[in-house]
């Protein structure tokens, strides 16, 4: 039978089924329609989202970062443009001889180069920030999938002198440190955007339209004084050199304002190059390092026998025969002296003096004193790393620690707070806060400490400190009458004192209207002398000497040549 004849074929198939699949198929193309309509009248940025995004592209556009000054408006720090070129690894297709020229214009290795051209990405830096003549260079090499952007680096004019008080940015020109992570908000500013046209090489062909402007980061006006922080900077790192000691600092204060005119540290570092960084030359340790200040302390527990009547400036007190003991610890001074006024515990720096004044206060009446001066405690100045100090509850206080706490053992505090808790004597009593911007107007009021009276009879103890007879006649300058005391503090070193000591000295100038407050440190001298008086009052009568007459501070002393003992005679301090 042939398959034409076959009886299947010759039953008619249902009328509807015939229908149904016809409405099926006029479905569809109204489905389709509709889409159509829908996608290309009603609803066409989808279509035309995925069509952009094959050209279109939003680019930032990067916002200038703030500059920082000096008090003066000297410059500090400022961004300058630079490029970073970077690539599209599936069209940098370069020649072996291609990819040397570029590699030696970069000054990296030829095999670094290669391996970031074959990363599996769309994009890689190949390297950032680099000169803009060198950019100029690389383009006119004109190499495929080689491109370029517009970035800015941050100089430092001043290189390793203002290095840990400006710190840092990174690669993405963000404050990694210092200033710089301070104020990054003002600082940074706000990145804007344009749209632009861009074909298949990542070349702009068309700038479309802006669609936000960037926000150019504010300029800082630092309270530093550049001329006043050189001073710091050279003479501490002569200082270290003659003494080879291991670190140091050096504070500057306007004892008018709060306003920090110097903060230099040692070891320091290169801001513009920093390949080598070391953790040890990033510290910026008059604010993060820890020391127990020593005798620096002797002038507070002084102030507060005066301040709450239990001595007088001229009470006399025996320190004979230069031993105190207190259960089983026993105090001594350096050299025994007998019969000593208050004011001669100060000048002659007696250990046994300033625990036996101690002996008549309460713990909470000192503690409150400490904690009021700011020890214990953060200054919050904004800058990273910032500590407290230690300063232990007055509960805990056994009598032969609060006997050493009153020449400064047993307790600890950065170099900052100790040149801030001298603001009090400079000031008459009153502190104030400290500030690292110019301040354009009058400052905060001060809180007051002590009275002054009590300040006043201080600060003439502490100028006795440094005449014939005191621990630091080496702290005197010629045509000004200076205030200080010094302080020698053995190192603890796994819970014991070692045989290794930071030197310290804090005063003011001029006695009679004190207008700075200088305040220094330096850490393990080894060259023979460790006393603070012999160490530290020399770097403070250079720095305090320069920065008067750099601030055109008049003399308030007869202008004849400096009195200093010589060593032989010299009194060196108690410890």
């Amino acid at each position: 039978m042939k398959f034409a004849n076959s009886p299947l074929l010759s039953q008619l198939l249902p009328a509807w089924r015939a229908r149904f699949v016809a409405a099926l198929i006029l479905l569809a193309f109204g489905v389709l329609a509709a889409r159509s309509v829908w996608l290309q009248v009603v609803k066409n940025d989808f279509l035309q989202q995925k069509g952009e995004s094959r050209y279109s592209r939003v680019i930032e556009l990067s916002a200038t970062r703030g500059r920082i000054t000096d008090r003066a408006g000297d410059m500090l720090a400022v961004s300058t443009p630079v490029k970073s070129i970077w690539a599209i690894p599936e069209d940098a297709r370069l020649t072996p001889a291609q990819a040397r020229e570029l590699a030696a214009l970069l000054e990296m290795d030829v095999r670094e180069l290669n391996r970031r051209l074959a990363a599996e990405k769309d994009f890689v830096f190949i390297k950032r920030q680099i000169p803009p003549d060198t950019a100029s260079m690389i383009a006119a090499l004109n190499l495929p999938g080689i491109h370029q952007q517009r970035e800015y680096r941050r100089y430092y004019p001043a290189g390793e002198v203002t290095a840990h008080m400006l710190g840092f940015t990174g690669v993405e020109d963000k404050g990694q440190e210092g200033i710089e992570l301070a104020f990054e908000e003002q600082l940074a500013g706000k990145p804007g955007s344009r749209r632009v046209i861009k074909d298949r090489l990542g070349r702009i062909v068309e700038d479309v339209e802006s669609i936000r402007p960037p926000q150019e980061g504010r300029d800082i006006t630092l309270s530093l004084d550049a001329k006043v922080q050189y001073l710091a900077y050279t003479h501490l790192k002569q200082a270290l050199a003659d003494h080879k000691a291991k670190a140091g600092g050096v504070v500057v204060l306007d004892a008018k304002t709060g306003e920090v005119l110097a903060l230099a540290n040692l070891p320091t570092y290169n801001p513009n190059n920093r390949l080598k960084l070391t953790g040890a030359q990033l510290r910026n340790r008059a604010l993060t390092d820890v020391f127990e200040p020593g005798s620096t302390m002797k002038p507070f527990t002084a102030a507060l026998a005066l301040e709450k009547g239990r001595y007088r400036f001229d009470s006399q007190i025996q320190t004979a025969p230069g031993r105190l003991t207190i259960g089983n610890a026993t105090i001594s001074d350096a050299h025994p002296h007998g019969m000593l006024t208050v004011a001669q515990v100060i000048q002659k720096s007696s250990n046994v003096g300033a625990a036996k004044i101690a002996g008549t206060f309460a713990p909470e009446e000192m503690w409150q004193m400490f904690d009021a001066l700011g020890f214990g405690q953060p200054m919050k100045l904004g800058f990273p790393g910032e500590v407290g100090g230690r300063l232990r509850p007055h509960k805990t206080w056994r009598p032969i620690e609060q006997a050493t706490m009153a020449y400064g053992h047993g307790i600890s505090a950065t170099l900052m707070q100790l040149a801030r808790a001298y603001l009090v004597f400079a000031r008459d009593g009153d502190m104030i806060p400290l500030t690292l911007t110019r301040l354009d107007s009058a400052p905060v009021a001060g809180k007051s400490i002590f009275s002054a009276q009590t300040a006043r009879e201080v600060r003439v103890m502490l100028e006795m400190a440094v005449q014939p007879g005191g621990t630091a006649p080496r702290a005197q300058i010629p045509g000004y009458r200076v205030a200080g005391k010094t302080g020698t503090a053995h190192k603890l070193e796994g819970g014991q004192y070692a045989n290794r000591y930071v030197a310290a000295f804090v005063g003011l100038a001029p006695v009679s209207d004190p207008r700075l407050v200088v305040a220094v440190m330096v850490d393990e001298p080894s060259a023979g002398k460790y006393y603070g008086g012999e160490v530290a009052a020399p770097v403070f009568a250079q720095v305090m000497a320069g920065s008067l007459r750099t601030l055109g501070v008049a003399p308030d002393a007869p202008l004849k040549p400096v009195q200093v003992a010589r060593d032989a005679a010299l009194v060196p301090e108690s410890l």
